[in-house]
């Protein structure tokens, strides 16, 4: 425990949430500091956020030192009782350590945000499409799990089985820090019940996840550089659905990005949903591509984008769920298929930290 402090206080640099506080709190307290509502807002948010870090870390090494302590005492005059009241608060103190650590490593700049999930099985037809039902009934699960709400914002059904393509709202905090872990190709290998001899097959399913964009990031879409269709609804979605052409499709003509939104009521509603959707898909463009430049100058090999195998679910011949950036892996596959992502989720997390610090 005191290593892992030391080692979180040096990667949170106490002094300067300290002094990044200070000067939170000395702008506002400027006279004019409401003059402009939303950027005060986003500093008191932050400011907020950075008191809660610097308090819980405090809190957390006084803990330690009080055991500390109570453990010196222990060691000079054993007591039976006073040790099972030790054991106790240790573990009590190691869990709020880990979900500390956890919350640190959820500090991206919209890890906070609700998070845009779509799913898109590859070649295949219906087996690929039934892989990518159970992977949307997976995420279902995980977020219900987690007290998180998910609106269907697109869902396009395959003709026999499964889906063509969803696109999913989850809302919660946290939603995109951790569920950004998913972003990749989804590899499933089991016996097709869809196939007569019972043969094994080798299913892929894509998945992008990108976070919900508030009104505080700017980026610009022309209308010249727009496509937008409107359709029936196909998905469930109440009882608008297939009665009025509200679904809205939106094409940007430069980058071939297409979103479609069909939850809504109204097909105004269902274009600004889509218009959110495509922000938030330029904008993750734009900083895959200053990723990507900025490794080229340094020489490292960064792979970024839909390309990327980053898990595999394998249930015959046997049962394992493997992810290859971690090489975390369990045996158990319905668990997983029922929603328990958060020790991959966790895995992960950990597994870029150490990425970015090597030591």
């Amino acid at each position: 425990m005191n290593k892992k402090l030391r080692i979180l206080g040096g990667r949170f640099d106490l002094e300067g949430l300290q002094e990044s506080i200070a000067q939170n709190e000395a702008q506002m307290a400027e006279p004019d500091f409401w003059n402009h509502q939303k950027a005060a807002q986003v500093v008191i948010d932050q400011n907020n956020a950075l008191k809660a870090q610097y308090d819980s870390f405090n809190q957390l090494k006084a803990q330690y030192e009080d055991l500390s302590v109570a453990l010196e005492l222990l060691q000079e005059e054993p007591d039976a009782e006073m040790q099972v009241s030790f054991e106790a608060d240790l573990a009590v103190l190691n869990a709020q350590m880990q979900q500390y650590e956890l919350g640190q490593l959820l500090s991206g700049e919209y890890d906070g945000n609700n998070a845009i999930v779509e799913l898109h099985p590859g070649a295949g037809g219906t087996e690929s499409q039934d892989w990518g039902s159970m992977l949307l009934r997976m995420y279902l699960r995980w977020a219900d799990s987690h007290g998180f709400t998910v609106e269907t914002e697109d869902y396009q059904a395959g003709e026999e089985a499964g889906i063509k393509s969803v696109t999913l709202m989850i809302k919660g905090h946290n939603a995109y820090g951790l569920l950004r872990s998913e972003k990749g190709v989804h590899r499933l290998v089991r016996i097709s019940p869809f196939d007569s001899a019972g043969r094994r097959h080798t299913s892929f399913c894509s998945v992008d996840v990108m976070p919900e964009l508030d009104g505080s990031i700017d980026i610009e879409v022309r209308t010249e550089d727009l496509r937008v269709d409107v359709f029936r609804s196909s998905g469930a979605g109440g009882q608008h659905i297939n009665k009025t052409s509200s679904a809205v499709r939106l094409t940007h003509l430069p980058t071939g990005i297409v979103v479609s939104s069909q939850a809504q009521r109204s097909q105004l509603q269902n274009r600004e949903t889509a218009m959110g959707m495509l922000k938030a898909k330029l904008y993750q463009r734009e900083q895959e591509e200053q990723a990507k430049k900025a490794a080229a100058i340094k020489g490292e090999q960064l792979e970024i984008g839909w390309g990327s195998q980053i898990r595999s679910y394998v249930f015959h011949p046997y049962t394992m769920v493997k992810d290859h950036r971690t090489n975390y892996e369990t045996g158990n596959g319905q668990a997983v298929m029922d929603g328990d992502l958060d020790p991959f989720m966790d895995a992960y997390l950990q597994w870029q930290l150490s990425q970015r610090n090597p030591d």
